[in-house]
C-alpha cells in the first residue's frame, strides 16, 4: 500500500557508526526512525531504506533499482559513510532532480560535494534532542514537498546534469526490465558450497525469521541483548552472518567481503557476555572476533572500548599483566580520541590497579597520578553532559524516558566514582545521591561494588608509601 505520491529511498548507514573526525559515535538508526522516516511519511511518500527491502540473493539489484526509480532519494552522509557517498553519486548520474542531501552538522563536506545543498541536523551521539528532532523533521518534510512539486519543471539538483550539458537520463522502464532479468550466481568455492548446502537444507522450509528483513532480525538481537539473553543474541547474529554468506557466495579469487563494524562489535559483545561454554573461553572467542576490526591500530572508539573491556575481564581471571596492559592501552586510546566518560572512568580504575601491581615505585606513582588526571577530565565531561542533556519529552514515550533516565544515572554514577577516586570532600554525598536515584537495584549494587573496589586500591596508594618512607 502506497501513501499516494510515490516512493522515497533513503541512503545512509545503519546502526551505530563512528564519526572519525569528531570521535563521536552516532546512532544512525535513531536519525532514520525519529527524523527521516516520519518526515517522508508526513510528505505523503512511502519510505524505504536498504535494510528494509525484503529480497533474496544480492541486495545490489533492488538497491540499484531504487536509486534509479525512486521518486525521491534522501541521502544522509553523516559519519562520512563511504557507501552513502557512492550511492549518492550513482543517483546523481541517473536522475537530474529529486535528490535531497542531509548530514549531521559535524560532517566536513568534501570539495566535490561542497557546491551541493546539504541540510544539517544536530546529533547528540547516542540520541537526538526532541526539539531538534521536531525542527529538522519539519525542514525535511518541507524540502520533500517543494522538490517533488518542482520536479516536473526540471529543477536540477544533480551536479552531473547541471555542469555537463546535453545529458539525458536513462529510460527507467527499460532499465528496470533489464534489472529484473535473473542473473546466474557465481559458483562458490568447493568447500564453501558444501557448507552452504548444509545450512541451506536446515533453513529450506520458509519461516517468519527467514522472511524478515535484516532490520527486523537486528531488532530481535537488540531485544535479546536488552533482556540479557546474550546466548540467543549470539546465535541470531551468527545466523544472520551465515545467511549473508549463502546469499552472496564468493569466488576463490575474490577477497572476503568486509562486514559492518557494528555487526562485528555486537557479535563480540554478545559472545563474551554469554560466558559460554565458560567465561574465559567466551572472552578469548570475542577477542578473536574483534581482531577483524584491527583494534591495535583502530580509531573506532567502540572497538577500543570493547577490546579494553575484554582484556580487563581476562586480567581479572588470569592476572596476566599483559592483559592488564592491553586493556589500559585500548581504553587510553579510546578516551583521548573520544574524550568520553565511559572509557575515561574505566581507564582511571585500571591505572590504579596497575599502580597497585607495579614492582617499581616510580611506575606506581606515575599510574596513580595519571589516574587522578583522567578523573579530573571525567568530572568536567560528566558535569557538561548533565548540563547539556536535561530530561525532555521524547517521541519514544515511556521507553524513551526510561532510556534517558538510565543514561543519566550512569553519568551521575561515573561522576560520583570520579569524586571517590579524587577523594574530594563531597564524594560520599554524591555517591549517596546517585544510589538513591538508581532506576534499578542492580545498578545501585554495581555502583557500590565499584566504589568499594576503588577505595581498597586508594587505601594502599603509592603516595602514602612515599610519605611513610620520608627522611
Amino acid at each position: 500500500m502506497t501513501n499516494g505520491k510515490g516512493t522515497c529511498f533513503v541512503v545512509m548507514g545503519f546502526g551505530k557508526k563512528p564519526d572519525f573526525e569528531s570521535g563521536r559515535t552516532l546512532d544512525l538508526d535513531k536519525s532514520y526512525r525519529n527524523i527521516v522516516k516520519p518526515a517522508v511519511k508526513d510528505a505523503g511518500f512511502d519510505c524505504v531504506r536498504a535494510d528494509e527491502i525484503v529480497h533474496s540473493g544480492l541486495i545490489d539489484v533492488p538497491m540499484y533499482e531504487q536509486l534509479l526509480s525512486a521518486d525521491i532519494v534522501v541521502a544522509d552522509l553523516s559519519t562520512s559513510n563511504k557507501n552513502a557517498f557512492y550511492e549518492l553519486g550513482i543517483r546523481h548520474a541517473l536522475r537530474p532532480f529529486t535528490t535531497i542531501v542531509i548530514a549531521e552538522e559535524g560532517l566536513k563536506i568534501p570539495f566535490d560535494v561542497n557546491h551541493i545543498v546539504v541540510r544539517h541536523y544536530k546529533h547528540l551521539g547516542e540520541d537526538i534532542g526532541y526539539d531538534e528532532t521536531m525542527r529538522f523533521r519539519g525542514v525535511l518534510t518541507t524540502a520533500i514537498n517543494t522538490i517533488a512539486a518542482t520536479a516536473a519543471k526540471d529543477r536540477v539538483d544533480s551536479p552531473v546534469y547541471r555542469f555537463v550539458g546535453g545529458l539525458q537520463p536513462p529510460s527507467l522502464q527499460a532499465a528496470l526490465q533489464a534489472a529484473a532479468q535473473p542473473a546466474a550466481p557465481p559458483s562458490p568455492p568447493a568447500g564453501a558450497a558444501a557448507a552452504a548446502e548444509v545450512l541451506a537444507a536446515k533453513v529450506s522450509t520458509p519461516s517468519p525469521a527467514l522472511e524478515s528483513t535484516h532490520s527486523e532480525l537486528m531488532k530481535q538481537v537488540d531485544d535479546a541483548m536488552r533482556a540479557s539473553d546474550f546466548l540467543k543474541a549470539k546465535y541470531m547474529l551468527a545466523f544472520i552472518r551465515d545467511m549473508a554468506k549463502i546469499k552472496a557466495p564468493q569466488r576463490p579469487e575474490d577477497p572476503p567481503p568486509r562486514e559492518d563494524p557494528y555487526f562485528i562489535q555486537q557479535l563480540a559483545l554478545a559472545t563474551y557476555k554469554s560466558k559460554m561454554p565458560d567465561e574465559r573461553s567466551s572472552l578469548l572467542e570475542a577477542a578473536q572476533i574483534l581482531k577483524a576490526l584491527e583494534p591495535a591500530t583502530s580509531n573506532d572508539t567502540e572497538t577500543l572500548g570493547l577490546w579494553g573491556a575484554i582484556h580487563k575481564r581476562l586480567w581479572a581471571l588470569c592476572k596476566d599483566v599483559a592483559c592488564l596492559n592491553e586493556a589500559v592501552r585500548a581504553l587510553e586510546r579510546g578516551f583521548y580520541l573520544r574524550n568520553d566518560y565511559y572509557n575515561g572512568i574505566n581507564l582511571a580504575f585500571l591505572l590504579n590497579v596497575r599502580a597497585a601491581e607495579a614492582r617499581e615505585p616510580a611506575y606506581a606513582i606515575a599510574d596513580f597520578i595519571q589516574a587522578r588526571r583522567v578523573r579530573e577530565e571525567v568530572q568536567k565531561i560528566c558535569a557538561a553532559w548533565l548540563e547539556d542533556n536535561p530530561v525532555v519529552e521524547s517521541d519514544g514515550g515511556e521507553a524513551g524516558l526510561k532510556q534517558q533516565l538510565d543514561t543519566r544515572y550512569w553519568v551521575n554514577a561515573t561522576l560520583a566514582e570520579a569524586k571517590v577516586g579524587l577523594e574530594v570532600p563531597d564524594a560520599q554525598q554524591a555517591l549517596d545521591a546517585t544510589i538513591a536515584s538508581a532506576p534499578h537495584d542492580w545498578m545501585a549494587s554495581s555502583t557500590l561494588e565499584q566504589a568499594g573496589k576503588l577505595r581498597d586500591l586508594l587505601a594502599d596508594s603509592p603516595l602514602k608509601h612515599l610519605k611513610n618512607a620520608g627522611p
